[in-house]
C-alpha cells in the first residue's frame, strides 16, 4: 500500500523530527498504518525480530518530502538517488528503535548515501534535509512500494501546521 496522497487531512501531527542546525524539521503525520508493506515484508521482520524490537506502525516522515515508514522496506534507493542528500539513514545517528525518532534531533550529516549503509532492513530512510530538496522526483521514480510522496503544494501545508502549532 503506497503512502496516502492525502496524508496532511487524513493524519495529524504526532511529533516534529528536527535537525540539529535549530532551524529546520519536519512533521511526522500519524497514524501509521498496520497494513504497510514493512509489516509483511520478510527481511524488515526478521530484522526486528533479531534486536528484539517490536514492530510497530510509525506514520509518514515529512510533509512537502514525505516518506511513508510503514510502507519502507529499506531497499536505499531514495538515498542514493537524491542529488542533494536530502535522506540518510536514521541508525547512522540514532540507534535506537524508530518510534523514539517521532521527536528526536538529527544532526543531518548524510555521511552515508549507498544502500548498504543501513544498519538492517529495521533502519528507514529519514528525509532529514526536506528542506533541501529540488524537486527532480528522482527518489519518488525509484521506491519500489511507492512510500514516498514529494508535492511543493504541501510547503503551505508545513509552514500552516508550524504557525499552529506555534501558538
Amino acid at each position: 500500500m503506497p503512502i496516502d496522497p492525502e496524508f496532511p487531512k487524513n493524519h495529524k501531527v504526532i511529533g516534529m523530527h528536527r535537525h540539529a542546525d535549530r532551524e529546520h524539521f519536519h512533521f511526522v503525520w500519524g497514524p501509521g498504518k498496520e497494513d504497510g508493506e514493512s509489516s509483511t515484508d520478510e527481511n524488515v521482520q526478521n530484522a526486528y525480530k533479531e534486536r528484539g524490537e517490536q514492530y510497530v506502525p510509525l506514520g509518514v516522515h515529512g510533509t512537502f518530502v514525505a516518506l511513508d515508514w510503514d510502507s519502507c522496506i529499506a531497499d536505499g534507493g531514495c538515498i542514493e538517488v537524491c542529488p542533494v542528500q536530502v535522506y540518510q539513514w536514521y541508525r547512522t545517528e540514532n540507534d535506537v528503535p524508530a518510534v523514539q525518532m517521532i521527536n528526536a534531533t538529527s544532526a543531518g550529516t548524510g555521511e552515508d548515501h549507498q544502500k548498504e549503509g543501513r544498519k538492517d532492513y529495521t533502519d528507514k530512510s529519514e528525509p532529514i534535509r526536506e528542506h533541501d530538496c529540488i524537486w527532480c522526483m528522482a527518489c519518488v521514480s525509484v521506491c519500489p512500494t511507492q512510500a514516498i510522496k514529494v508535492d511543493q503544494a504541501n510547503q503551505k501545508i508545513h509552514q500552516e501546521m508550524k504557525e499552529k502549532l506555534a501558538k
